[in-house]
């Protein structure tokens, strides 16, 4: 029998990871070995647990997952990982692909694809949705690759990240203690962001937030 390839799961849903489990273990060269639902979690288990492939979600527990994205590159540069979100691919795809991750997969698109999308990963070779594949290479032609018409293309991973927090509702303090930041840190995050949209105010930067976040999640 062949041996099989330890995939560990990063993301903040028990069902969801128990179902993406199921769909793992069904397969007989592949098997999940560890989880979590943190990026702290995820850090010393990964590290210890040396997997073949690591799939992580953006949104975990207590950060972002592009921290563990980049924290995995630095610490275990060979490890493959493939992307699974409930964002839509044109908002995150870019952006976990120049962080390091070979893939990215909707939630949406799961069921029918993620074990291609795992092994194909695991050869080392990258995974997108033919439509994204088609959008960068569009992007390309246009010289305009890393730019994009999105509003928030324009904001640092670390932005966007508050920014998303600022759409869903959590104030200045809240959004510096899941993020380990100072409440003064979060505060020109909010200058910056304002500054890169051009965006005149906190009301305008909130009402803008919210609409992103109702529109993309």
């Amino acid at each position: 029998m062949q041996d099989r390839k330890k995939i560990f799961i990063v993301d903040d849903h028990p069902v969801f990871r128990k179902g993406l489990a199921q769909l793992i273990n069904e397969e007989d060269d592949l098997e999940v070995t560890g989880e979590a639902e943190s990026v702290a979690g995820a850090m010393d288990m990964i590290v210890k647990a040396r997997p073949d492939l690591a799939i992580v979600d953006i949104t975990l527990k207590d950060r972002s997952g592009m921290d563990l994205i980049e924290y995995l590159r630095e610490y275990l540069p060979a490890l493959p990982i493939l992307v699974i979100s409930m964002h839509d691919e044109s908002l995150y795809a870019e952006r976990v692909l120049r962080a390091g991750a070979l893939g990215y997969i909707t939630k949406q698109e799961m069921t029918s694809d993620v074990v291609s999308a795992v092994r194909q990963v695991l050869w080392g070779k990258r995974y997108l949705s033919a439509r994204m594949v088609d959008a960068l290479l569009g992007k390309m032609m246009a010289g305009q690759a890393g730019k994009g018409d999105n509003p928030v293309d324009v904001l640092s991973n670390r932005e966007l990240e508050v920014f998303q927090l600022i759409g869903q509702g959590f104030k200045r303090g809240e959004i510096a203690n899941m993020l380990s930041l100072s409440v003064k840190t979060i505060g020109s995050y909010h200058e910056s962001i304002k500054k890169k949209m051009h965006l005149k105010s906190a009301t305008e930067l909130m009402k803008h937030a919210v609409t992103w976040v109702q529109t993309n999640q």
